[in-house]
């Protein structure tokens, strides 16, 4: 498929795809099963159906996806470029006359590709689904009747009506152990009992539908006027109001919400917008925009983190780069919020972040380049060697001082 690849490329291509994309797989996994215990539990006290966390998700992927890219193309390039350092194939590839910049070739290759993924994924894929996300929650939080009812809870609809079931069975549609109490402007009561019941929905009137019970029996109150009427019946249709929903906000409520033409619009365009408005779009833009070039210099750190010392096959560099990019993260989630709020100019709060870890990634890069022996990370490598041989000392002068027990004399 890539014949027109040198071998060389090819082979580094083969090397660093298998772990990216395991990655991938890995962080989206743990990022959705986190959210789906989250959604399970909110969609079970909210009463809603079980797809609804699966609609949810969806809506999510784009978010997570936006976040597991650069961590996989950092990791890849990073696993790749290690196993060719503890092979030693590396240091046969340099004394050939192959440097660095060459050897990445095809990581800025794959690079490209992703950057190019993670711009239209940050810039308008991800702020629709994240509306869409909040378009969901609000419809089961305030919603339809099947979200609002809960099996085995007392409900209460338009103040007039108390509804309450047992069990719930094919996904809603069956009904069983049906208790309910309605009261009418006259002052009189309806206590009812069913055995099973069913919603049907009504073509006539869209906010009406009808709870056809089965095998049940009414107990009529009149308030005190005559004596309480008792009625058995085999099937009864009782109209219930559904509850009145607003209609959701339209888009642009938030500013991750916007597309990219509509943050420029606002941040730099328009001139009625207000100035928290203008604050706000632009440090979501540029936050989506130090987060996608930063994709630039993934590949030079892991280069950097992955070349352990001679006679080493330690993965310190792994650990340093994880916190790295969920360091640098963080740091700008909050120097966004900051930004937001007015305190300091989106473009400084960002991208002076920005430029001191490219600074420090730069120089890692040129420690292991161009440094003979150099390594970006060997003070720490170094302290956590010592400190790997005097635990294991540690332990080993424990094993041979444990007091040996006698057996005792006959």
């Amino acid at each position: 498929m890539f014949n027109f690849l040198p071998a060389l490329d090819r082979y580094i291509l083969r090397l660093t795809i298998i772990p990216m994309l395991g990655v991938f797989a890995l962080a989206a996994s743990l990022l959705v099963l986190d959210k789906m215990l989250r959604l399970l539990d909110f969609v079970a006290v909210q009463g809603g159906p079980v797809d609804v966390v699966f609609k949810m998700l969806a809506t999510m992927m784009p978010e997570y996806a936006s976040l597991a890219i650069p961590l996989g193309l950092l990791l890849g390039i990073l696993f790749a470029f290690r196993k060719l350092a503890i092979s030693s194939e590396l240091d046969i590839m340099r004394a050939v006359g192959l440097g660095y910049t060459r050897l990445l070739r095809v990581p800025y290759a794959i690079a490209a590709v992703l950057i190019a993924v993670n711009i239209a994924l940050v810039f308008y894929v991800q702020p629709v689904s994240r509306y869409w996300y909040e378009r969901l929650d609000y419809e089961l939080r305030s919603g339809a009747l099947g979200a609002s009812i809960k099996v085995g809870e007392f409900t209460t609809l338009k103040d007039r009506m108390a509804l309450r079931i047992e069990r719930s069975e094919d996904d809603g549609r069956r009904l069983i152990g049906i208790f309910a109490r309605v009261s009418s402007t006259k002052g009189d009561v309806l206590s009812i009992s069913a055995k099973e019941g069913s919603f049907l929905a009504t073509i006539d009137s869209p906010d009406t539908i009808i709870l056809r019970l089965t095998d049940g029996v009414i107990v009529q109150d009149m308030g005190g006027r005559s004596t309480p009427r008792v009625l058995s019946f085999t099937r009864h249709d009782l109209p219930i109001d559904l509850p009145t929903v607003a209609k959701f906000r339209s888009r642009g409520d938030a500013e991750r919400e916007y597309i990219l033409p509509e943050l420029l619009r606002i941040g730099w365009g328009e001139r009625q917008t207000t100035e928290e408005q203008r604050d706000g779009s632009r440090a979501s833009f540029n936050f989506r925009l130090v987060e996608v070039v930063m994709m630039l210099l993934m590949p030079l750190l892991a280069v950097a983190l992955a070349v352990p010392p001679k006679r080493s096959s330690s993965a310190l560099g792994v650990f340093v780069a994880i916190v790295m990019v969920v360091s640098y993260h963080k740091i700008n989630q909050y120097a966004e919020d900051v930004a937001t709020l007015g305190r300091f100019d989106p473009t400084l709060a960002l991208w002076l972040p920005f430029a001191l870890f490219a600074a420090l990634i730069l120089w890692m890069y040129w420690r292991v380049a161009y440094v003979p022996g150099g390594q970006a990370i060997g003070a720490l490598e170094a302290a956590f060697s010592k400190l790997g041989k005097r635990l294991r000392a540690l332990f080993r002068r424990r094993g041979r001082t444990l007091p040996l027990v006698a057996a005792p004399a006959e």
